[in-house]
C-alpha cells in the first residue's frame, strides 16, 4: 500500500474560544435560522426541484431549478458581465447537480493524503463501492462492513485517511484515469482518527511503600505539555445533505464549510461573485464517544470498520457539526491550559452524549424533570434552613455539637470533590459550598463565636471560644445533657470505625499523596458512617418527647431532595462513594417520619419553643441577654420538667 507524508494534525490550539458552549450552540443555531429565511426571501426557499434545458452545444441536460439568480452549471457564461470584478472567494454559491441525482461512491483507505489510482488500492482498503445511490430518497440507505490491516505508518500516530470518490452514475470517478470530468465528479479527504489530548491520569500508589524504588520505575522522560494520542472508531456514518440551497459561503460556519466542496475550475457566474458546489456528504462523528475509541499503536495489527451511508436534513446537519466541531475546540484548548467558562474541561458534550445514548429514555425523560425539581427544592431548603434560625428565641432541641460537626464533614466532603474535580459536577460542588456557609451562620446564631487568649504553656497564643449568648433554661440544659450523651455513644461507635477504616486504606489502597489519603479516610468515614450525625438530634427529639423544635419545612424539602439524589445517583457523575452516601439519608428521613408521626404537634398555639400560634401577630425580638420564663420553656409536671409538646392532647390556645 503506498505511503507518504501525513498532513500535520496540528497543536489544537485554535482560537480562545470566550464563549459558554451552550451559547455559542445557541447563537449559531440562532444565526442559521435567520440566514435560512433571508435566503429564502430571495430565493424562494430550498425545495429541490430539476428541470430539462440545452446547452450551448444543443444537448439536453437537466440542471437544479432551485439557484435563483444563479444560472445553472451547465449554462454557465463564458466570460463575465461588462464591469463585472472576478472574486477569488466565491460569495454565493449554488448546487452544481439537481438535488435528486443519482450518484456512484466509492470510499478508499489509506496512509497518505495524496490520491493513488483506485485500480491501484488493494481490495481490503476499499471499505465501500455503491452504485446508483439516490440523493434525496430518505428510504435508501447503504452499509458496508470490512475489516483492514492498520499501515505501519499509522501504527506510529499517523493519520488514517479517508478517499472519497462521489460522481454521477456511470461517470468516470478516478481523477487519475482519462475521461475524468469534473462537471460529474469530484474526489475530497478526510481522516478517519482524531487526534484526541489525552486526559491527565493521578498517579497513586502504596504509601508504605519504598518511594524511591516507585521513582526508578517510572519513566525519566516527562513531556511539559499534553499528550496527544491517535484515536480511532470502528463505525462511520456517512449522509448526503441534499436540502443546503444556497449557500452564502464567506459567513458559513467553519464546521460545515469544511464539507462544503467547490466546483475546481474557478467557474463564476456573469457578475464574478458565484459559483457552485457538489453534494455535500458529512462524515459524521457526532456519536463517536471517546470511550468506545481505540487507540492507535504498533500493538494494534487489524481494525474492522462499518460505514452506514443515509441522508440528513440540512438543519440537522448544521445543528451536529456546530456542536461537534465546538466541542473538540475547547478539549483542545482545554488540553493546553486555556481557559473554559465554568471551569469545564471541554468533556461536558462527551458527558451529555453519553446520558443519551446509556440512559433509558424514560429515566431521562424523569431526570431532566426533577432536575428543575431538585434546584427548587435545594434553595427552598436553604431559604427555609435561615428563616427559622432568625426567628427561634433559644436553643431548646438544637444539638450544637452536631452543627459543629457537620460543618467539620461538610468540608471534608467538599475538599474530596474537589480533590476528585474530574469526576465532579460543579451542580454537586456548588451546592456543597452552599451549605458549609449557612451551616457557619447557623453557629452565630447558637453562640457567641470569640477569639480568646490561650491558656498559659499553650503552643498557640489564641483559641477560638464558643459562648453562650445568655442564661439557658431548664429545657436548653436539658437539651445540652441530651447532646452530650448522645455524642458520647456516638464516639464510641465512631471512633474504632474510622481508626479500623484508616488502617485498611493505608494497607490495601493506593493514593495520590498522604493528604489524599487522609482527605480519603475522613471522608470515607464521613460517607459510611455520617448517618450518626443525625443521631443526636433524633435522641434530643426522643427525650423531649417532641419535634416542634425541628426545622420541619426544611427537613422536608432535604429529605424529598434526598430522594431525587436517589435518582440523580444513576445518571450524574460522581465519585462512588458520594453515590453510595445519597441511600444513607433514607433511613434518617423514615425515623424523623416516625418521630413526627409519634410527637404531634398543635399548630393552633404557640409551642413550649416559642414557635407558631394562629392568633400570634408579629413575634417581637427577645432580649438575647435575658433569661427565658420557665412557663414558656417547659411546664412543671411532678417537680420535673416535662416538655408540653408530649401532651398535645391537653394544650390549649395560648392568650
Amino acid at each position: 500500500m503506498p505511503e507518504g507524508n501525513p498532513a500535520p494534525a496540528g497543536d489544537g490550539r485554535g482560537e480562545q474560544q470566550g464563549q459558554s458552549l451552550t451559547s455559542k450552540i445557541f447563537q449559531g443555531v440562532a444565526i442559521w435560522f435567520g440566514m435560512q429565511m433571508l435566503m429564502k426571501q430571495f430565493t424562494g426557499g430550498n425545495k429541490s426541484q430539476t428541470t430539462t434545458t440545452k446547452d450551448a452545444s444543443g444537448n439536453v441536460v437537466q440542471i437544479p431549478a432551485n439557484t435563483g439568480d444563479i444560472p445553472a452549471y451547465q449554462l454557465r457564461p463564458t466570460t463575465l458581465d461588462e464591469g463585472a470584478v472576478y472574486s477569488q472567494i466565491p460569495q454565493r454559491i449554488a448546487p452544481i447537480w439537481p438535488a435528486d441525482s443519482a450518484v456512484d461512491i466509492i470510499v478508499t483507505l489509506s496512509s497518505s493524503f495524496v490520491p493513488v489510482k483506485i485500480s491501484g488500492v488493494p481490495e481490503e482498503y476499499v471499505a465501500l463501492q455503491e452504485k446508483g445511490f439516490k440523493l434525496g430518497n430518505t428510504s435508501d440507505t447503504r452499509v458496508a462492513e470490512t475489516t483492514f490491516d492498520v499501515p505501519p505508518f499509522v501504527q506510529k500516530n499517523g493519520t488514517l485517511w479517508g478517499h472519497f470518490y462521489i460522481g454521477l452514475t456511470g461517470s468516470t470517478l478516478d481523477p487519475k484515469e482519462p475521461g475524468f470530468d469534473p462537471s460529474t465528479a469530484f474526489h475530497f479527504v478526510y481522516p478517519l482518527t482524531q487526534y484526541v489530548p489525552k486526559k491527565k491520569e493521578a498517579k497513586t500508589r502504596n504509601l508504605l511503600e519504598n518511594k524511591e524504588e516507585v521513582e526508578e520505575e517510572e519513566p525519566k522522560e516527562q513531556t511539559t505539555g499534553p499528550i496527544i494520542a491517535n484515536y480511532y472508531h470502528p463505525n462511520t456514518s456517512l449522509a448526503f445533505v441534499s436540502d443546503t440551497g444556497i449557500i452564502n459561503y464567506p459567513s458559513a460556519h467553519p464546521a460545515t464549510r469544511q464539507f462544503v466542496h467547490l466546483e475546481p475550475t474557478g467557474a463564476r457566474d456573469g457578475s464574478g461573485q458565484n459559483s457552485w458546489y457538489y453534494p455535500v456528504l458529512y462524515v459524521n462523528t457526532f456519536w463517536q464517544m471517546k470511550s468506545h475509541m481505540t487507540i492507535l499503536n504498533e500493538t494494534v495489527k487489524s481494525l474492522p470498520m462499518r460505514l452506514d451511508l443515509g441522508h440528513m436534513k440540512n438543519w440537522q446537519f448544521n445543528l451536529m457539526a456546530s456542536v461537534d466541531f465546538n466541542s473538540k475546540q475547547q478539549a483542545h484548548q482545554a488540553a493546553f491550559g486555556g481557559p473554559l467558562p465554568g471551569g469545564g474541561d471541554g468533556s461536558e458534550i462527551e458527558l451529555v452524549k453519553e446520558i443519551f445514548l446509556d440512559t433509558n429514555p424514560y429515566l431521562l425523560g424523569v431526570t431532566a424533570v426533577v432536575s428543575v425539581a431538585h434546584l427548587l427544592l435545594e434553595m427552598l431548603a436553604f431559604g427555609s434552613d435561615i428563616a427559622h434560625y432568625r426567628k427561634k428565641k433559644d436553643n431548646v432541641g438544637i444539638s450544637v455539637r452536631s452543627i459543629l460537626a457537620n460543618v467539620f464533614m461538610q468540608a471534608v466532603i467538599f475538599l474530596y470533590l474537589v480533590d476528585n474535580s474530574q469526576n465532579t459536577s460543579w451542580m454537586i460542588l456548588g451546592s456543597q459550598g452552599i451549605g458549609i456557609l449557612i451551616e457557619f451562620w447557623k453557629i452565630t446564631t447558637i453562640v457567641n463565636v470569640r477569639v480568646r487568649p490561650a491558656p498559659p504553656g499553650s503552643l498557640i497564643p489564641y483559641r477560638v471560644a464558643f459562648e453562650d449568648k445568655y442564661k439557658l433554661s431548664d429545657t436548653e440544659e436539658k437539651t445540652k445533657e441530651y447532646d452530650e450523651i448522645a455524642f458520647k455513644y456516638m464516639y464510641w461507635a465512631g471512633v474504632p470505625l474510622l481508626i479500623a477504616y484508616a488502617v485498611y486504606s493505608l494497607i490495601y489502597d493506593s493514593h495520590k499523596s498522604w493528604y489524599s489519603y487522609i482527605i480519603t479516610t475522613l471522608v470515607g468515614s464521613v460517607y459510611a458512617y455520617g448517618f450518626l450525625l443525625m443521631v443526636p438530634s433524633l435522641y434530643i427529639n426522643y427525650r423531649l418527647k417532641s419535634v416542634a423544635h425541628m426545622p420541619g419545612k426544611a427537613m422536608m424539602y432535604k429529605f424529598l431532595n434526598t430522594f431525587i439524589d436517589d435518582l440523580f445517583a444513576f445518571t450524574i457523575k460522581m465519585p462512588f462513594l458520594h453515590r453510595l452516601a445519597t441511600f444513607r439519608d433514607d433511613i434518617i428521613f423514615f425515623i424523623y417520619l416516625y418521630q413526627r408521626w409519634a410527637y404531634k404537634i398543635d399548630y393552633t398555639r404557640v409551642n413550649e419553643f416559642g414557635q407558631g400560634g394562629e392568633d400570634e401577630g408579629e413575634e417581637t425580638k427577645a432580649d438575647p441577654k435575658s433569661v427565658p420564663q420557665a412557663d414558656a420553656v417547659a411546664e412543671k409536671v411532678g417537680g420535673a420538667a416535662k416538655a408540653s409538646g408530649a401532651d398535645t392532647g391537653a394544650a390549649k390556645k395560648r392568650k
